[in-house]
């Protein structure tokens, strides 16, 4: 089965859990307008490449830790809009969960979908519930405090803000879940997987600064100039363009340098190579020489 068609049933199998009659129908409603259409789905398609390369011995576990990590994705996505945050109206070229559906059902819509994400991985652990802990673990370490993407939002209320730890954190943290997750799945140990994560999470860092000062809001399906409006640390304000463009592709050269060994290693490194071709804005001539 194609890793899209993976993602996209495990997603929807995930968000059913959440469906009944007896619920409140629209907060129903807004979970999966919060999680349908999909973006690039780049996180969970990291997760079951890693998986695949490392064996994909359990491949429903794999496709529970996809749609977990993408359910904490869609979340972080539903709490940044918020207006107490970047008060955003438009999220991948439709209206945000809140000017949807009201702020309140914005913020249940986010905490709902992190607890479903987990609901996920406990249902799935039974045939291995070794592997299922860790996936809990990694997952959980990538999403609270004090590494994951909660302390990278709460970065943003500090008034000296550690740039690499911000970045680590609000970026970062994901992408290292991805690739933990993907080898946890198939039964190998996460530890040597974390700089591929943290590397791959960097990149997309330094392209989503880029997208943001390159990009018109119908383009990018969300508003830009966020980083200046917000007075947020960037790439592209410290690097210039073609310093951040430059940045951007040593990152990359350096995660596809540090995949493990493992089988399916030259596969890996074709598909952090093809999610590198999709995150890269399109750079004017004059900041490519």
């Amino acid at each position: 089965m194609p890793l899209t068609q993976r993602i996209e049933t495990a997603v929807s199998d995930a968000l059913q859990l959440s469906q009944a009659e007896s619920a409140p129908a629209q907060l129903s409603s807004a979970l999966v307008y919060a999680t349908t259409p999909g973006g690039a789905r780049i996180r969970p398609t990291i997760l079951l490449s890693v998986a695949a390369a490392c064996g994909d011995d359990r491949p429903e576990l794999a496709n529970a830790a996809a749609a977990a990590l993408e359910l904490i994705h869609c979340a972080s996505l539903v709490h940044d809009d918020l207006p107490c945050f970047d008060d955003a109206d438009i999220r991948r070229g439709k209206p945000s969960v809140h000017r949807a559906y009201s702020e309140p059902l914005a913020v249940l819509t986010g905490d709902s979908l992190i607890i479903l994400a987990f609901e996920v991985l406990a249902r799935a652990g039974g045939r291995d519930p070794g592997r299922a802990a860790q996936l809990v673990l990694s997952l959980a370490q990538r999403t609270g405090m004090p590494g994951g993407i909660c302390a990278g939002q709460g970065w943003e209320s500090e008034k000296t803000i550690d740039l690499g730890a911000y970045h680590r954190s609000k970026t970062a943290a994901l992408f290292m879940a991805a690739t933990e997750m993907g080898a946890i799945s198939a039964g190998h140990a996460p530890e040597e997987w974390r700089d591929l994560g943290a590397l791959i999470g960097e990149a997309f860092q330094v392209a989503d600064d880029l997208r943001d000062a390159l990009l018109d809001a119908e383009s990018l399906g969300k508003p830009v100039g966020q980083d200046d409006l917000h007075g947020r640390p960037n790439a592209v304000a410290e690097l210039g363009v073609k310093g951040a463009v430059d940045r951007l592709k040593q990152i990359l050269s350096g995660a596809i340098a540090s995949i493990p060994s493992c089988p399916g290693e030259a596969a890996l490194a074709r598909m952090v190579s093809h999610q590198a071709e999709r995150i890269m804005p399109a750079v004017p001539a004059r900041y490519r020489a």
